[in-house]
């Protein structure tokens, strides 16, 4: 596995208004594989991805992307650099068909002749989609849903994908293909950055781990080490982490 980093933060401070969430992340995000971000709620899970994804203005520090100084760039610039966000909860247009939702992954594809061709793509890879390309997206279960918001971020073949709890309201079975999908994309040459809830479910298909805790990175190691630290238990217990010894 290589050890290239596709994502870096240095120092990254940021928030929303005069309230600051993030207190100088920094870590190394490695291409080609799956790293996921833990930590207590409030931590600044979702406001990191935010940030890095460039939906939150970086106040200090410095965001790298797969070579280029990416901080502070407008979505648009990153989906056209290779990064793609799947946030927490359904982002579908309910009404339109499952065919015209995807398609709207697509809007920002920078050669729009080869839409068709990716299109035909992401049916192959989820014959759901196929099956259903002429339903209303809101006639589709939860996890439905959630496989065809993955399959929009990936109709720009991104180099990243950052996903946000991707096991919400899923049945156990559900979240079990989500997460073999993960692991699909990785093999693929896709890294992931995940957040998720099931934290011990998640390290357990991952790489790398972070663990967040009030804005700031307390651990960055393999997921194996993180799963075998005792400090990862009284973290999710809704105690601090302990110190480190």
């Amino acid at each position: 596995m290589t050890q290239e980093a596709i994502l870096t933060l240095d120092s990254v401070v940021a928030g929303y208004g005069k309230m600051t969430i993030l207190n100088g992340v920094s870590a190394a995000i490695r291409r080609g594989a799956i790293t996921t971000v833990i930590g207590p709620n409030g931590a600044g899970k979702s406001t990191l991805f935010k940030t890095v994804f460039g939906l939150l203005s970086v106040r200090t520090g410095r965001v790298t992307f797969d070579g280029a100084d990416t901080t502070s760039h407008e979505p648009r610039r990153m989906l056209d650099a290779g990064m793609c966000y799947v946030p927490q909860g359904r982002n579908l247009f309910p009404e339109l068909s499952v065919r015209h939702n995807l398609e709207l992954g697509g809007v920002a594809l920078s050669d729009t002749s080869r839409l068709a061709g990716r299109m035909d793509e992401m049916m192959a890879r989820f014959p759901m989609l196929r099956e259903k390309a002429d339903a209303q997206a809101s006639t589709l279960s939860g996890g439905q849903q959630k496989l065809l918001e993955v399959a929009r971020g990936l109709l720009l073949e991104p180099k990243l994908m950052l996903i946000d709890e991707p096991s919400i309201g899923l049945s156990p079975l559900m979240v079990q293909e989500v997460f073999s999908i993960l692991k699909d994309l990785r093999s693929a040459g896709v890294s992931i950055l995940m957040i998720e809830q099931n934290a011990r479910q998640a390290l357990a298909i991952s790489d790398y781990g972070l663990v967040l805790e009030q804005g700031q990175t307390r651990i960055e190691d393999t997921a194996a080490n993180i799963l075998a630290d005792p400090r990862i238990a009284q973290l999710f217990l809704g105690g601090g982490l302990a110190p480190a010894t």
